[in-house]
């Protein structure tokens, strides 16, 4: 059986030992063209727990959205090559966490796709 690489969690020096914050959030990026993007990008002394990701084609040719976390050197899909035909809109609703170290990137085959993160920010800063 092969085997694959472990990315461990836990791995900041900013590890929650306090009191801190928690803020509801939300990024997002319009218009991307064919491309990929960073979204979210960790920070020192936060965790974020992404609610939701919403990719929008607003052409009317049908398209893709894709989105990636790198973690750890690694980069892993949440999800690949998700159908988002002429003006139609892709949800991917399930919930993940990201480190100081983490990137969450989005990407489209649309010339104009939107997307929007909704995320809890708990800040030990």
């Amino acid at each position: 059986m092969a085997a694959g690489t472990l990315v461990s969690s836990g791995s900041s020096g900013n590890m929650p030992t306090g009191s801190g914050s928690e803020r509801l959030r939300r990024a997002l990026i319009t218009g991307l063209n064919v491309d990929w993007q960073e979204i979210l990008s960790g920070t020192a002394g936060h965790i974020y727990t992404v609610l939701s990701l919403i990719c929008t084609n607003t052409t009317s040719s049908d398209a893709v959205c894709a989105a990636t976390v790198e973690a750890g050197g690694q980069e892993l899909y949440l999800f690949a090559d998700s159908d988002i035909s002429g003006s139609k809109t892709f949800v991917f609703n399930d919930r993940f966490v990201l480190e100081e170290d983490d990137d969450l990137n989005v990407y489209t085959t649309s010339t104009n796709g939107d997307f929007y993160v909704s995320y809890i920010d708990a800040d030990w800063t």
